[in-house]
């Protein structure tokens, strides 16, 4: 897992367990604990290439067939015109951007901070 990505790992395990120190543990007391990290874990997630859990999908296939129902009693239906747009494909198929850049220390921010505000 922390090869895949250790940043997401470490956040799973502050937030689980409040463990900051990830590379402290043991390697078999974090193989433990990383098994033990909910299904909704950003680890777990990204391994299951899974964008949402199950209940977001749920709820979001609720609202999709709660839009189809009301939408197949109007005319337009009668016409087959304006069909709703399916909320739960448009979240699983978009792209997952990571638009941010990690600084690993404070002076190494303050370097690209100056640089952004002199222009």
């Amino acid at each position: 897992m922390i090869h895949l990505d250790e940043d997401m790992l470490i956040c799973d395990f502050a937030e689980t367990y409040h463990v900051l120190d990830l590379r402290g543990l043991s390697p078999k007391l974090a193989a433990i604990l990383a098994v033990g990290l909910p299904d909704t874990s950003r680890i777990k997630m990204k391994i299951a290439n899974r964008r949402l859990t199950l209940e977001q999908m749920l709820l979001t296939a609720v609202l999709d067939r709660t839009n189809m129902l009301l939408w197949s009693k109007t005319k337009d239906a009668q016409r087959g015109a304006n069909r709703p747009k399916s909320l739960l494909e448009a979240l699983e198929s978009q792209p997952i951007e990571k638009d941010f850049k990690v600084f690993n220390s404070i002076e190494e921010f303050e370097r690209k901070r100056s640089e952004l505000i002199r222009g």
